[in-house]
């Protein structure tokens, strides 16, 4: 029973860094880019739904205030490619990973100042009961995380694979000039994907608040998501889900059976494995640049 406890809460935590990966991975499939602020976009949604909801606030209902802060995430994810990354248009790719990097430090620190930089706790409806069976304890906010963790992705790589805008998004990715030269809308393009991921950081960070208390330092669970990323493999959304997931049931295992100090390297410690034997990642998908 112990085994099982620890897989399904490996496997819950491990669902919100594949949610996060998958913001990392929607932008890189779409602009070739890494989002090095994608965990303090989490963070961010997890306080702005905070501050919906949350009686000393707004004290919104909880289902009403998730599609407000979804657009709210949207919008703050399309306003900072069209006031900022759009005047990078064509630039070098380190130049953009930078960039994120310091937006990183500016969301961590306006949102300390907004919110302050003491621990909170989201009101919701997930975090209010367990289920118990076999021995086995799980929260509601666990099957949440993990139910909508595989919806989403379903869903995504849908999106990619079926829909005009995802495979514009692609092409986008292979040559942002050839794309544009054949009528595809780069920049509008682009700014969907910086919408479409702030919204996908937004789930996963109401999913974060609801498991347990919540502060500033939430937004670096990026380290491990983009880990997470790597791992499956960049490009890839089934990989970043499954990358999420390795790491998340390594956690708990590494906690439990390997000395003090050493389960906190356990997960880098296969990153760097998967670097040395299979760079491409555990489940890439491949493939030829078009030039």
């Amino acid at each position: 029973m112990e085994f099982m406890q620890l897989l399904l809460s490996g496997l819950a935590n491990g669902c919100v860094y594949g949610l996060v990966a998958l913001g990392f991975v929607l932008i890189y499939k779409a602009t070739e880019a890494v989002n090095f602020a994608q965990g303090d976009f989490m963070m961010l949604g997890a306080f702005v739904m905070l501050g919906l909801v949350n009686p000393q606030y707004m004290g919104m209902n909880f289902w009403l205030a998730v599609p407000i802060a979804l657009l709210i995430m949207g919008a703050l994810g399309y306003l900072l490619d069209l006031t900022v990354l759009r005047h990078m248009f064509g630039q070098n790719q380190t130049a953009i990973v930078i960039l994120t990097i310091a937006l990183g430090f500016v969301i961590r620190f306006v949102t300390g100042a907004i919110w302050g930089h003491e621990p909170v706790n989201l009101h919701s409806p997930l975090a209010l009961g367990d289920i118990r069976a076999f021995g086995v304890v799980l929260s509601l906010a666990d099957i949440a995380v993990i139910i909508v963790t595989v919806i989403m992705t379903m869903l995504l790589w849908q999106f990619f694979q079926r829909t005009k805008l995802g495979l514009a998004m692609q092409a986008a990715s292979q040559n942002q000039m050839a794309a544009y030269y054949m009528g595809i809308p780069v920049k509008r393009v682009q700014g969907a994907v910086w919408a479409l991921a702030g919204m996908v950081a937004c789930v996963a960070g109401i999913l974060y608040a609801s498991k347990g208390s919540l502060d500033i330092s939430a937004g670096f669970i990026g380290i491990k998501a983009f880990a997470a990323a790597v791992i499956g493999g960049f490009g890839s959304l089934p990989g970043a889900l499954m990358g999420g997931l390795i790491v998340g049931v390594i956690e708990p295992f590494a906690a439990r059976y390997l000395p003090p100090g050493y389960s906190q390297i356990a997960p880098y410690a296969l990153l760097i494995l998967v670097l040395i034997f299979r760079p491409h990642g555990l489940f890439a998908q491949v493939r030829t640049k078009k030039v």
